[in-house]
């Protein structure tokens, strides 16, 4: 059974970074796509970024050139680099893989 635990998330000012994580806990992990997805309050949860088992990436153009998606297989980690950061940007970030599920939510905040 693959359970998904994040971190990473927390206070930043604009223009800030913030690196967020999603770790499962086993290997099958490596096999599948993964996603980070956003939701702001009163709004629709959006596709962020996301990752296939072979490293191929896709970003919404609100974020592209400033978030970064990468895996470690070795770790069965995904990551979340997001530099530049915007008010807008402010949500709470969930990370999902392909047929195993979501994981639990981090509250990202960018204030100035």
């Amino acid at each position: 059974q693959v359970q998904l635990v994040e971190s990473g998330g927390g206070l930043v000012q604009p223009g800030g970074s913030l690196r967020l994580s999603c770790a499962a806990s086993g290997n099958i992990f490596r096999f599948y796509a993964v996603g980070w997805y956003r939701q702001a309050p009163g709004k629709q949860r959006e596709l962020v970024a996301a990752i296939t088992s072979i490293g191929s990436t896709n970003y919404v153009d609100s974020v592209k050139d400033r978030f970064t998606i990468s895996r470690d297989n070795a770790k069965n980690t995904v990551y979340l680099q997001m530099n530049s950061l915007k008010p807008e940007d402010t949500a709470v970030y969930y990370c999902h893989a392909e047929k195993l599920g979501w994981g639990q939510g981090t509250q990202v905040t960018v204030s100035s």
